[in-house]
């Protein structure tokens, strides 16, 4: 059964809908193009938060492929909105499947890469490393928040976005930029941004693909409360929106 959208959820969020999840990578990656060109003509560099997980392989390979000749990676800062604590040659790394997927195939500079170092020996004093990894890279003040020209998230089944599981602490966090947080279906730390860090960017962007993810988008566009991660990430002065394909949003009843 098909669900109406809340107002509320689309005031808040643009939801912008492809046919397929080929239309889908093939937009946000012309988007990330346009932006990347905009913020280095207007402040001489693009930062930009990539998301792990399965579902932005595809887009990182477009944008190895497609823009390889296009986009001005020299000039590109990539870091990652979140890691598992694993090392980064195992199979379950973010920064693994990123390489793989685009550093390698692109022209990156090594320099303009930004892996977390310890963090899967020291998860805590991980989290600690990167922020100061990224306020040495964003040139700021070391208790201040860097503001990402374009932060890429993807959304699990349960809500959780990046790092940041249900019931889990650094769903509180309000100092910090990026933490170690404990998620207890994993029995694991998790490396994470965390909120502070996300709504302090320009731009945010949900990349949500497949009728897998029809249920959790049905429940996130439907609440009349604030109930997920997911729905925390709300920019206080940038804008989010939520690049996804039909298959993602087959139970809500979308207007034409």
């Amino acid at each position: 059964m098909k669900t109406n959208v809340t107002e509320a959820a689309l005031k808040e969020s643009q939801l912008v809908v492809f046919g397929d999840s080929k239309a889908l990578v093939s937009a946000l990656a012309l988007k990330i193009f346009e932006e990347s060109e905009q913020a280095i003509k207007e402040r001489g560099v693009f930062t930009l938060s990539l998301s792990g997980g399965s579902t932005p392989k595809a887009l990182y390979e477009h944008l190895a492929s497609k823009y390889k000749e296009k986009l001005q990676w020299s000039k590109i800062l990539f870091f990652l909105g979140d890691e598992r604590c694993v090392a980064h040659d195992d199979k379950d790394s973010n920064f693994k499947m990123i390489t793989t997927a685009m550093f390698s195939q692109a022209a990156v500079p090594p320099t303009n890469i930004f892996p977390t170092v310890d963090q899967d020996t020291d998860p805590e004093l991980s989290a600690s490393k990167y922020h100061k990894t990224m306020i040495d890279a964003f040139k700021v003040p070391i208790n201040t928040v860097p503001v990402f020209d374009f932060v890429l998230l993807g959304l699990g089944p349960d809500g959780h976005t990046a790092s940041l599981f249900p019931e889990s602490k650094a769903l509180t966090e309000e100092k910090h930029t990026f933490v170690a947080n404990w998620v207890e279906k994993f029995n694991s730390y998790r490396l994470t941004s965390t909120f502070p860090l996300l709504n302090a960017a320009r731009h945010v962007v949900f990349l949500v693909s497949g009728d897998g993810k029809a249920e959790i988008m049905k429940s996130i566009f439907s609440a009349s409360e604030v109930k997920y991660p997911a729905q925390k990430v709300k920019p206080i002065s940038g804008k989010v929106e939520w690049y996804v394909d039909k298959p993602a949003v087959a139970l809500l009843n979308l207007k034409a």
